[in-house]
């Protein structure tokens, strides 16, 4: 290779260097854009509201939830409710009795005995509520009885609308 190809592949090859330079300098620039409209749409985007549901035990704890019962035994619970809607929330607390026959999920009981229903409550944004004392009490003996606490929504227009459910399992023994 003569000294003239030399110079001539080391000037494409600053030329190549400058195009790459730019081309690096743009993408940069393009990146720290959609970046910062990410971060600005995070920074600005309100977060999702939601809710909580939940058993506690006779000492208002929620832990250490019975697991056996006898024949006519009182077992004492109370229901917590939290609001994080970013809204009002209106709502009744309905107590069920189930078994083995007895249809649990992401929707309302199948095959439950209601057992009592509370009065409408309304939580202001960011409130939690705890219920009086319930007692319930099981007349028959059976592994896998339940307990069931649902939660409906009560609109001020509308009809009633589930919204979550939670239950302990009792082994009852005569």
């Amino acid at each position: 290779m003569s000294k003239m190809d030399n110079i001539k592949n080391l000037n494409s090859l600053k030329k190549n260097y400058k195009e790459f330079d730019k081309i690096l300098k743009i993408l940069l620039i393009i990146g720290i854009v959609i970046i910062s409209g990410f971060i600005i749409y995070a920074f600005l985007t309100p977060r999702p509201g939601y809710w909580y549901l939940g058993i506690l035990n006779s000492d208002k704890k929620a832990e250490n939830y019975p697991t056996e019962a006898a024949v006519n035994a009182n077992i004492t619970f109370y229901i917590s409710v939290g609001n994080y809607l970013n809204r009002d929330f209106s709502f009744q607390i309905e107590i069920l009795k189930g078994d083995n026959d007895t249809v649990l999920g992401s929707s309302p009981s199948l095959n439950a005995t209601s057992f009592v229903n509370s009065s409408t409550i309304t939580l202001l944004h960011g409130a939690e509520w705890i219920s009086s004392a319930f007692n319930v009490t099981f007349s028959d003996p059976g592994n896998n009885q339940s307990i069931i606490a649902e939660l409906w929504e009560i609109p001020s227009v509308g009809v009633r609308r589930f919204y979550d459910v939670v239950y302990l399992r009792l082994n009852i023994t005569s």
